[in-house]
């Protein structure tokens, strides 16, 4: 806080009527106000705040405080305040003092000299403004009132006493209730009755002499100071402004607010600049569903809301730009899941004349420094991980390495058995090259060590029902006992694993007390399913540390999905991902019936993971036309349709675009991350439910025919109310 910065001044402005209404005690400024002060020219006499004229033919000092400007000029001789030119207020501007519509007539509303968490032994003897809302409130009936005052930063706890407060003042705190809005003025002290070591500021406390009813609250539906008797989320959502109170909250706030800072800043000191991309665009095939809004002006057609800005950033790069930010809004007509919602905020981010390690490097030394700035934790180098070896391994693209329980391939011992579950798996869609290409079946196992005295029958058959619903017959299930010949296997299918019992154990590494848990069937089938019993099981069993953080690049991708069904290709990132350097000329080659061939072709694309997390991904894009046109085509995209689609960049592609590859941040995946939550509603400030639906406003909501009809729009069947 800073003091007068011109003494004369300030004698001159109290004029005999003691201390200028802008000052806190001490001569300081009131709670949120900077030092810096903006006045125009006195030959102009003008005063500026920020922008805005204001008059400085005032005649009352007091009328610089109303505007919002710690100015202390002569009364009467508002031209004396030349010792303030050219100085720069950046603060936010005050409520009004000692104005008209005040509380009381000529007593201005207190302006606070500091939050209500920051009080502590130091502030002891001080006289202090406080203002907050009243989280609870103790009468202990002999003329003293305890109020817990709570803001953004915490609780302090006031003291009303008939002994020391003036006439009422005692009587007003004890008409307060939970949620009422108040400012009070008093001195800090040594909390009489003990320190509360529940609190930051539990040494001190205010003993109140001034107390301001700002509003009073009616009996909300749930208390935000009361983090023990929540409602459900739906109560919650729809009184949202009530949940946002509570000091979690507020903290999930900042964080973001923090995240989004230290992304500009890091970005900025490398030379990317900030550039905005359209919300209203034409409607492209991007994977999910476009929300759609009608035009008023061209009738029949309709704009898109993005699902990024992806093809923007590319033009960007072709347009020269270099190095682009965003920090943007996305929509996906999706349904919203824990860590989805139908409307996000990404960080989106390109480079031009890069190549994938550029780009890598850079990203990673940006998480680094987020988590080091946000949360104190340095994180070593990321290692790289094919997209290959991750779904051979852990059955994920992005895989949680923070606990083992690896998948571990064992289809050549498999077909030494007679158990027919292995044998009918192993006959899917026979064929060369590796099971993932051609979707081939596949037997994997999972070690669980210890997992005979963690492992319960009850769990195990659970689990075999756990992966049904990723269309897995079951989960075969044996333990590993010791026995007078050695090691092997008792329980579930220990008899048709006998054959290969010595070969097994040793390829697994297994030990005595092991449980091995099976899957047999195709390799998407089966590496998903036992991908996510992996994850199941850590949980189940505990092995997932606390304050542990496990990065990684996923890199490798395969450019195409292919659907049998369909005989169609689909891209595995998106359709502007480039192949490797040394896969272009392959992909080129191919024709549209080699699909072994290509789903062998790689991407230059890259996931970033961390704790099981895709937090970003990205990749190099397609610079070249013909690469473009090539990938456009097994996509099923004609010349035609592709120009009708993607015309505009096409286009650029033909007057020189530069290589150039970029990347994507989830900003609301980040912050679940950095404040402990896994549930991507707690870190948006206005979230939609399960369904997309906003409790709070209501919206959805239908809208008046004269509206539908200025959109040239007819409800073909009226919406039947549920």
């Amino acid at each position: 806080m800073g003091r007068c910065l011109n003494a004369q001044d300030a004698q001159d402005a109290k004029g005999g009527r003691g201390r200028c209404p802008a000052e806190g005690p001490g001569g300081r400024f009131p709670f949120g106000w900077k030092k810096k002060i903006t006045t125009g020219t006195h030959r102009r006499r003008e005063v500026r705040l920020g922008d805005r004229p204001v008059d400085r033919n005032l005649q009352d000092p007091r009328d610089f405080c109303v505007l919002g400007v710690h100015v202390h000029a002569r009364a009467g001789q508002p031209d004396q305040a030349k010792a303030m030119r050219g100085r720069t207020y950046t603060g936010p501007a005050p409520m009004a003092a000692g104005r008209k519509g005040s509380r009381e007539e000529g007593k201005h509303m207190l302006q606070r000299t500091g939050a209500c968490g920051e009080w502590r032994e130091t502030h002891v003897g001080q006289t202090v403004h406080v203002a907050g809302w009243v989280n609870n409130y103790r009468d202990h009936g002999t003329g003293l009132v305890f109020i817990d005052l709570r803001d953004h930063t915490g609780l302090v706890q006031l003291v009303f006493d008939k002994e020391d407060a003036p006439a009422g003042v005692v009587e007003a705190a004890d008409k307060l209730r939970g949620e009422d809005v108040i400012a009070a003025k008093g001195t800090v002290r040594i909390r009489e009755g003990g320190p509360n070591p529940k609190l930051a500021t539990g040494q001190v406390e205010i003993v109140v002499e001034r107390l301001d009813v700002l509003a009073k609250a009616d009996t909300p539906p749930f208390h935000p100071g009361d983090e023990m008797n929540l409602p459900g989320e739906e109560t919650r959502l729809r009184y949202r402004y009530l949940d946002l109170r509570r000091p979690q909250m507020q903290q999930m706030l900042r964080t973001r607010h923090r995240v989004a800072k230290i992304t500009r800043d890091f970005f900025d000191a490398l030379g990317f600049i900030e550039v905005e991309t359209p919300n209203l665009c034409r409607s492209t095939p991007e994977g999910a569903r476009d929300f759609l809004v009608p035009s008023r002006l061209q009738a029949g057609e309709f704009y898109a809301l993005p699902q990024s800005p992806q093809l923007f950033k590319q033009i960007l790069m072709v347009a020269g730009a270099d190095r682009y930010l965003q920090i943007c809004r996305c929509f996906r007509d999706e349904d919203p899941r824990a860590d989805r919602q139908a409307e996000f905020t990404q960080i989106d981010l390109e480079m031009a004349f890069v190549t994938r390690e550029d780009v890598l490097t850079t990203m990673e030394a940006f998480a680094r420094t987020l988590w080091k700035e946000v949360l104190g934790v340095e994180i070593p180098r990321f290692p790289r991980m094919t997209w290959q070896d991750a779904m051979d391994r852990y059955g994920s693209d992005r895989p949680d390495l923070r606990y083992g329980l690896e998948l571990v391939d064992i289809g050549d011992l498999a077909a030494r058995t007679d158990f027919k579950v292995f044998a009918d798996a192993l006959a899917k869609n026979p064929g060369s090259g590796h099971p993932s290409t051609r979707d081939g079946g596949v037997v994997k196992a999972i070690r669980v060590p210890g997992g005979a005295e963690k492992l319960t029958r009850k769990l195990t058959d659970g689990y075999a029902e756990f992966v049904k619903q990723f269309g897995a017959g079951g989960a075969p299930v044996a333990k590993v006992v010791r026995t007078d010949k050695g090691l092997g296997f008792e329980t579930g299918i220990a008899r048709f694993i006998e054959p290969i019992a010595g070969d097994l154990i040793e390829r697994m590494g297994l030990e005595a007390g092991d449980t091995v848990l099976f899957g047999a069937d195709r390799y998407s089938v089966c590496s998903k399913a036992l991908g996510e019993l992996r994850q199941k099981i850590a949980q189940d069993l505990g092995l997932i540390g606390e304050g542990l953080w496990s990065f990684l690049w996923v890199i490798d991708f395969p450019m195409f999905e292919f659907d049998p069904g369909t005989k169609r290709y689909y891209a595995l990132h998106h359709p502007f991902t480039a192949p490797r350097a040394d896969h272009a000329k392959r992909l080129l080659a191919a024709g549209h019936d080699q699909t072994q061939t290509l789903l062998g072709v790689l991407s230059d694309g890259y996931d970033m993971v961390v704790n099981g997390s895709e937090i970003g991904g990205g990749s190099i894009r397609i610079h070249r036309r013909d690469v473009q046109q090539k990938v456009f085509g097994l996509l099923g995209l004609g010349e035609e349709q592709a120009r009708a689609k993607f015309g505009f960049l096409l286009d650029a592609l033909r007057f020189g675009a530069p290589p150039h590859g970029g990347i994507a941040f989830g900003l609301d995946r980040l912050v679940m991350h950095l404040a402990g939550t896994d549930n991507i509603r707690d870190v948006i400030a206005f979230p939609k439910t399960q369904t997309g639906a906003d409790l709070m406003t209501q919206a959805p909501s239908g809208v008046d025919e004269a509206q539908l009809k200025e959109l040239h729009i007819r409800l073909a069947e009226a919406k039947v109310p549920v």
